[in-house]
């Protein structure tokens, strides 16, 4: 039986498992490093498709396909479904990264290229690594994960200064008002750093932001 805990699973004589995760590195490398212009969407497994955000994902997603733009999503439910949706529908390149989970996680039927993965942490190397520019919809811990990831990346200028949108100003301005008050009142961040987050609500206005940044 396949252990659940596995970053707890190396053990004393486990070394081998290492090769696992090179395997996974490489098939991903081989898989996206030709995709061209891409964006990855984040957002969560838990939205219904009648639920107002699955229908503004897919619109999105349609509209970057129809602009020249792979789409990369965590390959689930919820939003990634919806991105993948969007973007197939719309007649372009729909990639679904998923993470095999013991439960939860079910791949979504719309993604034209798929790959499975073991471990989160390769599968958001290769999110953020191959794409453009990160869309931020409603999400929960994961997509917090994600999306303070991509952040601290471009803050310490491991990967170039990308877009990082946060999409839904009800949703995430909270969160800003947050790091606004808690963070850099208290020199935990730099002013300059409020920077690398953009809130846009409106599809069309999120495809234009991006494409100043690629030239397709």
């Amino acid at each position: 039986m396949e252990k659940q805990f596995l970053i707890n699973a190396f053990e004393k004589g486990e070394a081998w498992r290492l090769f696992k995760i090179i395997g996974e590195f490489v098939e991903g490398v081989e898989t996206l490093q030709d995709i061209g212009p891409a964006v990855s969407i984040f957002g969560s497994a838990r939205v219904n498709a009648d639920d107002p955000i699955y229908k503004k994902t897919e619109k999105l997603a349609a509209l970057f396909a129809k602009n020249g733009f792979a789409v990369m999503t965590g390959g689930g439910g919820g939003i990634m479904e919806a991105a993948n949706k969007g973007a197939a529908e719309a007649g372009g390149t729909s990639i679904g990264l998923n993470i095999i989970l013991p439960h939860e996680q079910i791949p979504n039927p719309y993604a034209t290229i798929k790959l499975d993965f073991k471990y989160f942490f390769i599968r958001k190397v290769m999110l953020i690594k191959y794409a453009m520019a990160y869309i931020m919809m409603p999400g929960g811990f994961g997509t917090l994960d994600e999306l303070f990831e991509s952040v601290t990346l471009v803050q310490t200028r491991r990967i170039k200064p990308l877009p990082i949108i946060l999409v839904g100003s009800d949703y995430w301005s909270g969160l800003i008002e947050w790091i606004k008050e808690s963070l850099m009142k208290n020199n935990r961040i730099s002013p300059e750093d409020l920077d690398i987050l953009q809130i846009i609500d409106e599809p069309e206005q999120i495809v234009k932001t991006i494409k100043k940044f690629v030239i397709i």
